[in-house]
């Protein structure tokens, strides 16, 4: 998936599920691209929490290059351009500091900045972005807030991300401002740490059939 195609309006239409994933060991990466993708998961995110993650996007960027692998938790400038130095195709915050949105404008991947409030949103808006991941969802007001949102804000497209298991898929993507979620169920940790490529294959299948 070569980074000069992509959007942030591309990315969140990639699939209707981005599997959240926060990896321990790198030697997992590839195995675990290649089972989602095997599922019909076209993207993921890898958090930068651990300091396995950078490894884990050169992994998956080498060696699964029809997967797009992006750069999650990206808080700073310096963290935009390691997760790019790093094959990321795209980074993704869970705020929206001005700081970071403005740096990335010019930056080397897209950014989908995280919001919870209108009052975001357009802070987003006034330095052109449209695509917003929105978080935490489920805490910030979930479906809900999202419907209260695009009456005065119907420009803006949304990742939410944040407590939405498989049970609540449906109604969020039934929203006219939502083009995927987020979730970590798609990989749980028992099945990675098992090596259970199979598992993850199968809610990968499923994760792809929603919006259908």
């Amino acid at each position: 998936m070569g980074q000069a195609a992509l959007t942030a309006d591309r990315v969140l239409r990639l699939s209707p599920v981005i599997p959240v994933v926060t990896i321990e060991d790198a030697g997992q990466a590839v195995p675990m691209a290649r089972a989602l993708l095997a599922g019909g998961i076209k993207t993921v995110e890898i958090t930068l929490r651990t300091p396995a993650a950078p490894e884990a996007i050169r992994l998956i960027a080498r060696d699964v290059p029809e997967m797009a692998v992006g750069a999650g938790t990206v808080l700073r400038e310096k963290d935009l351009w390691m997760a790019a130095e790093a094959g990321a195709a795209y980074a993704l915050s869970p705020g929206a500091g001005r700081d970071l949105l403005r740096a990335a404008k010019t930056g080397p991947i897209p950014l989908i900045p995280g919001v919870a409030t209108a009052s975001e949103v357009m802070t987003g808006f006034d330095l052109g972005y449209r695509c917003f991941k929105f978080f935490p969802a489920q805490n910030m007001g979930g479906v809900g807030t999202l419907k209260d949102l695009y009456g005065p804000l119907p420009q803006a497209l949304f990742c939410p991300t944040g407590g939405i298991g498989p049970d609540l898929v449906d109604s969020y993507l039934a929203l006219p401002n939502v083009a995927c979620v987020g979730g970590s169920w798609v990989t749980p940790q028992a099945a990675m740490h098992a090596g259970d490529w199979l598992a993850v294959e199968a809610l990968a299948k499923k994760a792809a059939a929603y919006g259908e």
